[in-house]
């Protein structure tokens, strides 16, 4: 691939990463969220915003770790990617989760900035995954996920409305 093609595509998936665009970014999904509704359940949702923020860490880090390391061990799945059923969070606990998932996210960038790391080439412990499917695993996960964060955060904010 040239290096203009190589650096578009580099840059195109790093837009896809940050959000923007057509998805939300991280960011704006989750400023001045109340920490009221971190544990909160809204009808028919099976999870509180804290344990979808923690199952979006908890799948980027497995996808990350993959990425980088023979010796990771993926964790079981489904469970083994959302947190213990019935363990709420505090600020401390949502906090954490967030800068979590934002150094996690910027390692995914930096290995998708990293020219000599071969996108396309398959990851020697995989079984055919290359970066590229790595990387827009991770901005898929994140964009489908962040929408049900915004999507939950709205019913939240309404059955607390209509109750007042």
């Amino acid at each position: 691939m040239s290096d203009d093609r190589d650096r578009s595509l580099r840059e195109h998936l790093l837009s896809l990463l940050r959000g923007g665009g057509a998805h939300i970014k991280f960011g704006e999904a989750l400023d001045g969220f109340p920490a009221e509704f971190f544990n909160a359940r809204a009808g028919g949702v099976p999870y509180t915003p804290w344990q979808l923020l923690e199952h979006m860490r908890i799948a980027q880090w497995d996808i990350l770790e993959f990425s980088r390391s023979a010796a990771h061990v993926s964790p079981k799945w489904p469970e083994g990617y959302w947190p213990e059923e019935g363990l709420a969070a505090d600020e401390e606990d949502w906090q954490r989760s967030v800068e979590s998932f934002r150094s996690d996210l910027r390692a995914v960038e930096a290995l998708v900035e990293d020219e000599s790391n071969d996108l396309h080439a398959r990851i020697p412990h995989g079984t055919g995954q290359t970066l590229l499917r790595e990387a827009l695993l991770v901005a898929d996960h994140n964009a489908y996920h962040l929408g049900a964060l915004v999507t939950l955060r709205r019913a939240l904010e309404a059955a607390r409305t209509a109750g007042a």
